[in-house]
């Protein structure tokens, strides 16, 4: 695994704190063995396995790319937690989630990015929207801008609705054009003002070798568990490895998409 990549921690949740009622992922704060905080995503939510993939997958590109992301860890989840909580939709949460699960390292007292608030300089607003571009992540709008500012600092959380494609069932890995109309919508555009620069920065970072250890971080059995049998854990990785790789090669086709966006906001 490339030096780069750090293997995720595995904590044991010792203490369900709070349901955080956010979409329909009905993430936790929780208290792990190690004594810190985390927001759990759970793989029992109604976007299933797949949203945690893309939280980890995505969140490990970030973090090679030098964004800040919270620290993830994966999340182990006793039988025993469902069985006491009063709430019947909670209760069938957690009792669905058992086992591995994925957590995001709890920032406390960090407050939700408010454009109007706060401006964010060309350089870093370019980078998040050329990784959200390369991961056709929907999901970093002026109504949810999942951007965390933390001790004076930008941070990206939730992940899960990015690659969206691995929806699609069997060949959504296939090389093919792939727009995406929707970073018109994206919080930091009218910021991005160096795509291209970040492209030809980023572009060499994420080789092939990179994608593959990043890849190598997601359990198998949740490779299997979202390919539901079509695929093995393997075949599984090398689909997200080609379908990213596709997407690094196709970069001047999104910057360009990004960029005429722009212009038509400024």
């Amino acid at each position: 695994m490339s030096e780069t990549i750090a293997p995720l921690r595995t904590v044991d949740v010792t203490r369900y704190v709070t349901p955080l009622r956010e979409g329909g992922s009905l993430p936790a704060l929780v208290e792990a063995d190690d004594t810190f905080m985390y927001v759990v995503k759970f793989r029992g939510a109604g976007q299933g396995i797949k949203a945690l993939i893309a939280e980890l997958v995505v969140g490990e590109i970030a973090r090679v790319l030098g964004l800040r992301v919270p620290e993830l860890v994966f999340c182990e989840l006793d039988v025993a937690f469902g069985r006491s909580e009063p709430d019947e939709e909670i209760q069938d949460l957690l009792q669905a989630s058992t086992g591995q699960n994925l957590g995001l390292h709890y920032l406390s007292g960090a407050i939700t990015f408010d454009s109007l608030v706060t401006t964010i300089e060309p350089r870093l607003a370019s980078q998040i929207v050329w990784l959200d571009a390369l991961t056709l992540n929907v999901d970093r709008t002026a109504r949810n801008t999942n951007l965390l500012m933390w001790h004076k600092e930008l941070w990206l959380i939730d992940h899960g609705a990015a690659l969206y494609v691995h929806h699609a069932g069997p060949g959504w890995a296939t090389p093919r054009p792939r727009p995406f109309p929707q970073v018109k919508d994206h919080v930091l555009l009218p910021q991005a003002a160096e795509l291209r620069a970040v492209d030809a920065e980023y572009r060499p970072r994420l080789t092939t070798q990179v994608l593959h250890d990043i890849l190598a971080l997601v359990p198998d059995a949740w490779l299997e568990e979202a390919a539901a049998g079509d695929a093995t854990a393997a075949e599984q990785r090398a689909n997200y490895v080609g379908f990213l790789a596709h997407r690094l090669a196709a970069s001047e086709t999104f910057v360009q998409e990004a960029e005429d966006a722009r212009k038509a906001l400024v």
